[in-house]
């Protein structure tokens, strides 16, 4: 090799390599989303993010990442014909030589480094940023147009969306990332380096035949049958691996929920229960556990076997070669090294296969995740329409998934001068309808009329954000800090005014206050929005009936021109509510004015 025109040659090695490997790359990337369920899923994952008409930048910067890759396997290769000079300089006591491959070594190892650096910022920007869009993509997917609420109607809801969004996105842009460069480095590297073996390979005399080359054909099958013998006993870590990762997602869930309920599990005394239920799930996550490691066991003791082999196998089949002086010193280390450098990347698959195997669960999952969202996105939805401050049903029919009729053909409207209460046994409906007037129910027929914004559902737990308390009054809107007076006085009127100087706290509040104080918390915060309409579902029932009527007095004198429609069970509820709707199951239905019961004196 001539070292001083290296620079020239292998600028055209590149250009060569790289116009080749494009081509490949492009076309083998087609045949797999075209012909492979994985590769169909990854498409449907990564395609919006590498469409030219949304942006050049990331197809710009994988060109780039591909570029450095095969610069790596050409230094690789460069390295790999250096130490046959500096061995061969050894042998023959040839200092000059010597002293020369030191100076090709400092020139080399300073491009190997400088290019292990920058393909190591280039890569780790490209994954940031990708990873940064998937997760806005699929977060507003899953947000827009409610599917976070919808998918629950589905069959096959798809589990721990929490783990879909935070971890396997991550998971699925460095897998995505690592395992097809490392297919690239693969490829192209088990080119240039059956080029150098050929050259280095002579006749290999087997069973009395003799095979020119015989080292590489014998690579090649050596690595072959390995790879056969590996797929066959790494294949069930496929299916492992996604349920490895299903049985933690499912057991840290179950230890969310015992620190979410644990003051009702606590009053119940229900740790033999809850203990009973974490200790199976747990003791399913490590059957699944030990299954792995007796599996990888397997498959990394075969690989393990496979690769120390290679280590000599091509020494003693050129040994006899430099014995006899046929080869030098030089050669026989270079056979080596392009031998197990050959080995390695023939067996890419075969080591890749535990990756590969994690990322088709990765791709299993996150493709159950985008189908739950598509199925969401696809169930019916109630036909609201928006007539200005007006509040109606009409001909409105609600059915449960199984289809059985729970509201037939309601037809009726609310006035602000006439508050609606809606009033029915458990289970006549009462909350589905609200369900349906938000247009959160797929399952109804006929019209729902009511504003189209500046509407709000306080519901029997009213949800309070991670935040602040204001942050929590205010809830879905964004506090006005300046409006310090009105966030003040409505504390004071839903007499919660002792956390005043809490405003500004951020705490875990739904923790904090009782329900009691969350329900008006909510009534708070309905003084503050001050909307068209108002539905409230059982928003009073953990106050007293002096307390709620309190609520409900405060309401009606400050909202005067707000739509009110409430459900509930007390009757106390009747004196604040003209009219109500009485729905008594199987479809059936009826509105009356209220026959108000006689008020006693507050306090």
């Amino acid at each position: 090799m001539h070292w001083n025109q290296e620079l020239l040659t292998s600028a055209i090695w590149l250009a060569r390599a790289y116009g080749i490997t494009v081509v490949l790359f492009v076309a083998a990337s087609y045949l797999l989303v075209r012909s492979t369920l994985w590769g169909k899923q990854f498409w449907e994952l990564a395609g919006p993010y590498f469409s030219p008409r949304r942006s050049w930048r990331p197809l710009a910067v994988l060109a780039l990442i591909l570029l450095l890759t095969l610069t790596a396997v050409r230094i690789n290769v460069l390295i790999s014909t250096w130490y046959n000079g500096l061995y061969t300089a050894l042998q023959k006591l040839d200092e000059p030589a010597f002293w020369v491959s030191l100076q090709i070594f400092a020139v080399l190892a300073t491009v190997h480094i400088a290019r292990i650096l920058l393909d190591y910022y280039v890569q780790q920007r490209f994954s940031i940023h990708w990873r940064v869009w998937l997760n806005e993509y699929l977060l507003s997917r899953w947000l827009d147009k409610q599917a976070y609420h919808r998918s629950q109607y589905l069959a096959d809801a798809g589990d721990n969306p929490d783990q879909r969004i935070q971890q396997d996105i991550a998971s699925f842009v460095s897998s995505s990332l690592s395992l097809s460069m490392g297919v690239v480095n693969a490829m192209v590297s088990t080119f240039a380096y059956t080029l150098i073996l050929w050259g280095l390979s002579g006749e290999l005399h087997l069973f009395g035949l003799v095979v020119p080359r015989g080292m590489v054909f014998l690579v090649y099958v050596y690595v072959l049958i390995a790879t056969v013998i590996a797929f066959k006993i790494g294949r069930p870590l496929i299916r492992l691996n996604f349920l490895n990762e299903r049985f933690n997602a499912d057991y840290r869930y179950t230890l969310v929920r015992v620190r979410e309920y644990a003051e009702s599990i606590a009053f119940y005394r229900g740790e033999k229960v809850e203990g009973s239920l974490l200790r199976n799930r747990f003791d399913r996550l490590i059957d699944n556990v030990w299954r792995i490691v007796f599996r990888s066991m397997k498959f990394q003791g075969f690989n393990l076997i496979v690769s120390q082999i290679s280590v000599v196998f091509p020494m003693i089949i050129q040994a006899q070669r430099f014995f006899t002086k046929q080869i030098t010193l030089g050669d026989l280390m270079q056979t080596s090294q392009a031998f197990g450098t050959l080995h390695d990347n023939l067996s890419f698959f075969r080591g890749a296969y535990d990756d590969f195997a994690g990322y088709r669960a990765v791709l299993n999952r996150l493709s159950g995740f985008t189908d739950s969202i598509v199925g969401a996105n696809e169930l019916p939805t109630p036909n609201v329409r928006d007539e200005g401050r007006r509040v109606a049903l009409e001909g409105l029919t609600l059915r449960t998934p199984a289809n059985t009729v729970l509201l037939e053909d309601v037809s009726l409207s609310v006035d602000a001068r006439e508050p609606l209460l809606i009033r029915g046994r458990s289970g006549a409906g009462k909350t589905t309808l609200l369900r349906a007037i938000a247009g959160l129910w797929p399952y109804c027929e006929g019209q729902i009329v009511r504003p189209a914004s500046n509407v709000l559902f306080l519901s029997q737990k009213p949800y309070l954000p991670l935040g602040t308390l204001r942050d929590a009054l205010y809830y879905p809107a964004t506090p006005d800090l300046q409006d310090e007076e009105h966030a003040q006085q409505a504390l004071i009127d839903v007499q919660l005014g002792h956390l005043i100087h809490q405003l500004d706290e951020p705490a875990n509040w739904g923790r904090i206050l009782s329900l009691g104080e969350q329900q008006r918390l909510a009534f708070g915060r309905l003084l503050l929005a001050r909307p068209v309409a108002a539905f409230l579902d059982e928003a009073t029932s953990a106050m007293d009936e002096g307390m709620e009527d309190a609520m409900y007095r405060l309401v009606r004198e400050r909202l005067t021109d707000t739509i009110l429609v409430s459900v509930g069970h007390r009757s106390t509820l009747l004196a604040h509510h003209p009219r109500q709707l009485e729905l008594s199951g199987e479809g059936r239905w009826k509105v009356s004015d209220s026959v108000m019961p006689a008020l006693q004196p507050a306090g």
